[in-house]
Order: C-alpha cells, then structure tokens, then sequence
C-alpha cells in the first residue's frame, strides 16, 4: 500500500478556518485513504473538522499532507489541489 507525502504552503488569505477546513474534510471522506495532516509538531485526521481547524493553519504556514491506503496517490493529487486553490475562495 503506497505511502506518499508532500509538503506545502497554505496560500489563502484565512487558512485552515472553519470554511477550508469542512472543504477539506469534505475531500478526504471520499478516498479509501488516510490522510493526515502535519504542521510542526502537530497532525490531525484531514477527515475531522475540529481537528483540523485546532492545527491553526494560518496564511503562510507550510503543512505536510500524508496519505495510506488504496487511494493514496488520487487523494494527495485533490487535497492538493484544494489547498492550492486556495480552497476555491474568493479573495
């Protein structure tokens, strides 16, 4: 089972707020995958809302996406993908 990771910079003006972060989430439900998120010494289940927004990601911050599973290379190409679009906001 592939075991990927990628690093990358939180771009949107709000960060991992209470919006992004149910987009997010929303995202990760969809995969037969585990996707985690890491910012410093900190990770949460990119599944969980809560969690998620208790990282505190702010503009700026960079956070490694890791994901397991049998759709571990399509869930880190889309969660990916959200996070560089700014998580589709208007800015």
């Amino acid at each position: 089972m592939p075991n990927l990771e990628k690093t990358l910079i939180i771009v949107n003006k709000l960060g991992l707020h209470a919006r992004a972060a149910t987009k997010l989430a929303q995202l990760s439900q969809q995969f037969d995958a585990q996707i985690s998120v890491y910012l410093g010494d900190k990770s949460a289940d990119a599944s969980s809302i809560m969690a998620l927004m208790l990282l505190a990601g702010g503009q700026g911050k960079s956070v490694t996406i890791k994901t397991q599973g049998n759709d571990a290379e399509i869930a880190l190409k889309n969660v990916c993908q959200l996070i560089n679009d700014k998580f589709d906001e208007d800015e």
